[in-house]
């Protein structure tokens, strides 16, 4: 089965260690000299209206994504854990 950039963009990841939702793919890193995919990339979120920066991007190396499915991606990797304490 194939996936597109396009439908991996609109993917939630979960981390399947604590259940945490870090957010929809945002990019992509690809090996140009190979074609493979490198990394899947979760821009860090704004602060205060984008007045203070943001946080930090979180990549997720092609190695730690367990599983893609339909609508979700699961990632074993050390996983942020928001300030909202928000686990799903």
């Amino acid at each position: 089965m194939g996936c597109s950039i396009a439908e991996l963009r609109n993917k939630e990841v979960i981390c399947k260690l604590n259940g945490t939702r870090i957010g929809n793919v945002d990019d992509v890193e690809l090996d140009i000299n190979t074609g493979r995919l490198v990394s899947i990339i979760i821009y860090g979120k704004g602060k205060v209206m984008g007045l203070f920066g943001k946080s930090e991007d979180f990549v997720i190396p092609w190695e730690s994504i367990d599983v893609i499915g339909e609508d979700t991606i699961l990632v074993n990797c050390e996983c942020p854990v928001p300030k909202s304490g928000r686990v799903i």
